[in-house]
C-alpha cells in the first residue's frame, strides 16, 4: 500500500504531537473532575484502581486510535470507511467517525459553557472578590453567575470565538502554535500552584490522602444501626475509575484519531501512546496535589463534588496568604486546560467538511463553531430559564441530557467498536505494520484489545445506562 498523505498538514515533530494529543486529553476532566472523585471515594486507593484502568483499559485504546489515524491519513468519517474498505468489511464502520464526529460536536456546546464559568472566574478572582469570602457568599456567588443567562451566553460565547480561532488556523499555524504554549504554560501553573499548596496548605496530609491506600474505604460501605457496624462491598468506585479513564483521555470521540492522522510516519504510535498517557495522569495527580493540601489547610471537605472547584476552592483562596493572585492563576490554568481540549472536539467535524464539501478550512471552523454555539444556548439556559420541571425530560435538563448521551453512551460504544474493529474485523498485519512492536509486546498488546479493553469498556457502558 502506498503510503497516504493527509491534505490537512502534518505536525512538525512527535513532540508536538505528543503536546497536541495529551492537550486534548487534558482538560476539566484533569482539574476538575479528577480531584473532586477522588476525594468522593476515599484518596489513595481509587488513585490505585485508576492507574490500573488507564493501563488496561485507556492506553490500549489510545493506541487503537491513533493507529487508525494515521493509517487513514483522513477526518475520522472517512478514515474508517477507507479502512473497512481495504480491510475486506462493510464500509458501515464509518458510523464509528459519524458517532466520534458527533459527539465532539455536542461536547464543545455545553463543554464551552462551563469553561465560561473558569473565564468568568478568572476576573472574579482577580478583582479580589474572594478575599475573606464565607462558604454562604461563595455559594450565593455561583448561584448568581449560573442564573444570569446573559452572563453564562456572554462568557460561552467568549470560549467558542477562542477555539475557533485556533482551529481557522490549520494545523501548523493553528493547532501546533497554541499546544506549543499553552501546554508548557500549564505544566508551569500548575508546578506553581502545587509549591504554593505546599508553602500555604497541609501537603502532609494532601499527599497522604492521594497516594496511602485503604481499600476498605474504596470498596466497602459501613453502616452502623443499634451500635452494630455493617459493611457491603461497593463496585461503584472500580465503575467510576474505570469510566473516567476512558473519557479523560478523549477517547471515542475522534479528537485522537484526527490528531493521529496528522502524525508523521517514522513516529512510534507506542511511546507516544505512553507519553500522552502519562502526562495526562501526571496532571490529575498534580493537580489532586495543588488542591486537597488547601482544601484540608482550610478544614475544608475534600468529597465536596462538583463544587470543590467552584464553591469550595474559592473559600480556600479567600483565607490564605496572596489567594488572590494564586487563585487568580488557577482559574487562568483551568481555561487552558479546557481551550486545549476544546480545539480538538472541533477538528474532527471540521476536517471531514473540508475533505467532502471543499470549503475553505477557516469557513469550515466558523460553521463548526456557530452550531456548537447554537445547541450551547440549551445548556446555557438550562441553569435558568429552562431549569424548570415543565423544561425537563425524565428529571433531566438539556444539559443533563447532553452529558448523558455523550459520557455514557456515545464515547463508549464509540471506542468500544474501535477496539472490536481493529481486534477482529482488521487484519493482525494492519496493526502490526503501523506499530512495529516485537514480539512478545505485540502479543500482548493484540490479547488485551481483543479480549480484556472490549469486556472492560462493555462493563462501563452497561453500568452508564443502568444495566449492572
Amino acid at each position: 500500500m502506498s503510503e497516504r498523505t493527509s491534505i490537512h498538514g502534518q505536525w512538525s515533530s512527535r513532540l508536538i504531537f505528543v503536546l497536541a494529543a495529551a492537550g486534548s486529553a487534558v482538560g476539566l476532566g484533569n482539574v476538575w473532575k479528577f480531584p473532586y472523585i477522588t476525594g468522593e471515594y476515599g484518596g489513595g486507593a481509587f488513585v490505585l484502581v485508576y492507574l490500573l484502568c488507564i493501563a488496561l483499559i485507556g492506553l490500549p485504546v489510545m493506541m487503537v486510535e491513533i493507529l487508525l489515524g494515521r493509517r487513514g491519513r483522513q477526518s475520522p468519517i472517512n478514515t474508517m470507511k477507507t479502512l473497512a474498505s481495504e480491510e475486506g468489511t462493510t464500509r458501515a464502520w464509518s458510523w464509528i467517525g459519524w458517532s466520534g464526529v458527533i459527539s465532539g460536536f455536542l461536547i464543545l456546546s455545553f463543554y464551552s459553557v462551563i469553561a465560561g464559568w473558569a473565564l468568568a472566574y478568572v476576573i472574579e478572582a482577580a478583582s479580589g472578590t474572594f478575599n475573606g469570602i464565607s462558604a454562604e457568599q461563595v455559594g450565593k456567588l455561583f448561584n448568581d453567575h449560573v442564573s444570569s443567562w446573559p452572563k453564562l451566553l456572554a462568557w460561552h460565547s467568549l470560549f467558542i470565538l477562542m477555539t475557533v480561532f485556533v482551529v481557522a488556523r490549520g494545523v501548523r499555524a493553528g493547532l501546533e502554535k497554541a499546544v506549543t504554549y499553552l501546554m508548557p504554560l500549564l505544566l508551569a501553573l500548575l508546578l506553581i500552584l502545587v509549591g504554593y499548596s505546599i508553602a500555604e496548605g497541609d501537603f502532609a496530609r494532601g499527599f497522604a490522602f492521594l497516594f496511602n491506600p485503604d481499600f476498605g474505604k474504596v470498596f466497602y460501605t459501613c453502616t452502623t444501626d443499634a451500635g452494630i457496624e455493617t459493611c457491603a462491598f461497593n463496585g461503584e468506585p472500580l465503575l467510576t475509575a474505570m469510566g473516567h479513564a476512558f473519557f479523560t483521555l478523549s477517547l471515542g470521540m475522534g479528537a485522537i484519531m484526527v490528531y493521529g492522522s496528522y502524525m508523521p510516519k517514522k513516529t512510534s504510535i507506542t511511546a507516544s501512546a505512553l507519553l500522552i498517557v502519562l502526562m495526562d495522569t501526571f496532571v490529575a495527580l498534580l493537580a489532586g496535589l495543588a488542591i486537597f493540601p488547601l482544601v484540608f489547610g482550610n478544614g475544608l471537605e475534600p468529597g465536596a463534588g462538583p463544587g470543590l472547584i467552584f464553591q469550595t476552592l474559592p473559600i480556600a483562596f479567600g483565607a490564605m496568604t496572596g489567594g488572590q493572585l494564586f487563585g487568580t492563576l488557577f482559574f487562568v490554568l483551568l481555561v487552558f486546560a479546557a481551550w486545549t481540549s476544546s480545539i480538538s472536539l472541533v477538528e474532527p467535524a471540521v476536517a471531514w467538511l473540508v475533505e467532502n464539501r471543499g470549503i475553505k478550512r477557516s469557513h469550515a471552523a466558523a460553521w463548526i463553531g456557530f452550531g456548537c454555539w447554537l445547541i450551547g444556548l440549551g445548556t446555557v439556559f438550562s441553569f435558568n430559564l429552562l431549569s424548570g420541571e415543565a423544561w425537563q425530560f425524565g428529571g433531566k435538563t438539556f444539559f443533563d441530557i447532553l452529558d448523558y448521551l455523550t459520557a455514557n453512551i456515545l464515547l463508549p460504544v464509540g471506542g468500544l467498536a474501535m477496539a472490536i474493529f481493529t481486534g477482529w474485523f482488521a487484519s493482525r498485519r494492519m496493526s502490526e505494520s503501523e506499530l512495529h512492536l516485537s514480539e512478545p509486546w505485540f502479543g500482548i498488546w493484540w490479547f488485551v484489545v481483543r479480549y480484556i479493553t472490549p469486556v472492560g469498556v462493555l462493563i462501563v457502558f452497561l453500568h452508564a445506562i443502568g444495566v449492572v
